[in-house]
């Protein structure tokens, strides 16, 4: 986290940090989505930036990705997966256009270091430089049913809604893009002189709460993060990158590209990631925790991907699960007599192969 950043959240707002995250800003009982009406201010410093620039930034990471990086501009966002030659993913991600021949990558900010190593192992004579920017940018979040007015009329520019479009503002508040994540998600990247007095109007207005809102709600929209208990365990299609656009079948190789195609075209997609809730908030849930049911009895039919706090108790999950494994059977957290998971509809429809 940028430490000017991190100094004013704290003093100004009485937020309580830790590794990077926001845990909650004054009064963590109120920190709920369900507890207000009004939208919901989020610093998004637990997410990192990987900036690739230079002349041949497009050709590289469309050689590396799944996503078509070809499709992306300053005006739009795609989800993607970085793979193993295996086709394991060892990261997901967004990633953007910020400028001519130059792109930002957002992952989890605990994977910034390794993901950049790994990339620069094979630039090779490729003319692109790759670095870490997680704290030259400032990321805000804003959610909520009045989110998008609220920014519309303190940015007083018109927004774009389609998802992951991004509009690139230039004005004396802020110089800087906003992308929209769904309808109700927002989140706005700029630097750290324009962040301050732009997070203090949208305080007027917003409640100020911790990260965990982030993640239910990208939770709830069926976005995957990959951290480093989940890195090599789950293919892109397994994620549901392959229905939210961040997989292309018509691009040429990346790593892992053949494990990917012949799973696809061959219809061998055993397990797909669903949304689910576990009704006790006390639970500690975390990626990587194994998931059981009857029909396979001590083997594991699943995996947690991401769970976070829900908005009005328990704890929302995505949960990589065997398909065979959702009809007439129970899905329980780490063991048999574990505590059972409420199976829930996604935002968008997956093909059960």
């Amino acid at each position: 986290m940028n430490p000017d950043w991190f100094t004013f959240l704290s003093t100004q707002y009485k937020a309580f940090i830790k590794q990077n995250r926001v845990i909650y800003f004054d009064q963590p009982t109120l920190e709920s989505l369900g507890s207000t009406s009004k939208s919901a201010l989020i610093d998004l410093s637990h997410l990192g930036l990987i900036h690739f620039s230079g002349e041949e930034a497009q050709k590289f990471l469309q050689s590396q990705l799944s996503c078509d990086v070809n499709t992306i501009n300053i005006n739009q966002a795609v989800h993607g997966g970085y793979c193993t030659p295996k086709g394991r993913l060892l990261c997901s991600f967004l990633l953007w256009q910020i400028a001519d021949h130059s792109y930002l990558m957002q992952l989890p900010i605990e994977l910034v270091e390794s993901i950049s190593k790994r990339l620069k192992m094979f630039v090779l004579r490729t003319k692109v430089t790759i670095q870490n920017q997680t704290n030259d940018y400032i990321r805000i979040g804003i959610i909520g049913q009045r989110a998008y007015t609220l920014l519309q009329d303190t940015l007083a520019t018109t927004l774009t809604t389609k998802p992951l479009s991004i509009t690139n503002i230039s004005s004396a508040l802020i110089n800087g893009q906003v992308i929209c994540h769904s309808e109700n998600r927002f989140e706005i990247l700029t630097d750290i002189t324009q962040a301050i007095p732009l997070w203090e109007k949208l305080a007027q207005q917003a409640q100020c709460v911790g990260a965990t809102n982030w993640d239910q709600q990208e939770i709830q929209e069926g976005i995957p993060a990959i951290f480093q208990t989940t890195q090599e365990q789950f293919i892109p299609q397994m994620v549901n990158l392959d229905v939210i656009g961040g997989v292309s079948f018509n691009k040429g190789c990346y790593p892992g590209q053949e494990i990917v195609a012949r799973t696809q075209y061959l219809g061998k997609v055993k397990r797909r990631m669903y949304r689910a809730h576990l009704a006790d908030s006390s639970l500690q849930v975390t990626s990587g925790d194994h998931l059981f049911s009857t029909n396979t009895g001590n083997q594991a039919c699943g995996t947690i991907v991401n769970a976070a706090p829900a908005a009005n108790g328990g704890i929302d999950i995505l949960a990589v699960i065997q398909i065979s494994n959702l009809d007439n059977t129970s899905i329980h957290w780490k063991t048999l007599d574990g505590p059972q998971l409420d199976i829930q509809t996604l935002p968008y429809s997956i093909d059960h192969q």
